[in-house]
């Protein structure tokens, strides 16, 4: 048996436990807010970057993120919401709650996310969990509007991508719904 094993695997079956997401589609205004705190913040006004340092939160909607670092770009050529979040940290986390109640959960040393696209990048120790169901690979980039996840090793590392997959019960049919009395 080969131990040549693909550097990109795609896992339509693992798709399934990301069966949609949480629609921010909310009437109120504050559905597209931002809320950070940090330690320390400075702002870049020209280039239009704010810069989060150490113990940095961020909520957006139904999603957080913990991180020691990030970035907040916001530029015209990033789409309706304009901005893409650079977290660091070791590691630095992202977590959404999905439309069924379940948690997403994301880290690894860096997350970027765009958000108009709603693209996630994890580089350097990722992991993607929900439901039972993990990830884990040198890099994992995740189409969270597409529902496509891939996972890839590090070239020069002997790791390869590792993924849990926990069986889904089937729902178990009552005596009524059999036509039983």
């Amino acid at each position: 048996m080969t131990n040549k094993i693909s550097k990109i695997l795609i896992i339509p079956t693992l798709l399934l436990a990301f069966n949609g997401y949480a629609a921010e589609q909310e009437a109120s205004p504050s559905a597209n807010q931002i809320s950070i705190s940090a330690d320390k913040q400075e702002g870049q006004l020209k280039a239009n970057v704010g810069i989060f340092e150490k113990n940095v939160e961020i909520i957006h909607g139904n999603r957080r993120i913990t991180a020691d670092r990030l970035e907040v770009h916001k530029r015209e050529d990033l789409g309706d919401n304009k901005q893409l979040l650079i977290a660091t940290g070791s590691p630095a986390y992202f977590e959404e709650k999905q439309a069924d109640g379940t948690v997403m959960s994301a880290s690894a040393n860096e997350v970027r996310y765009d958000v108009a696209k709603r693209f996630l990048t994890l580089v350097g120790d990722a992991e993607v969990a929900q439901a039972g169901q993990k990830i884990n690979a040198k890099s994992i980039t995740y189409d969270m509007q597409q529902q496509l996840i891939s996972a890839e090793k590090d070239e020069n590392s002997t790791d390869r991508v590792h993924t849990i997959l926990v069986p889904v019960e089937p729902k178990k049919v009552k005596k009524s719904d059999k036509g039983q009395p």
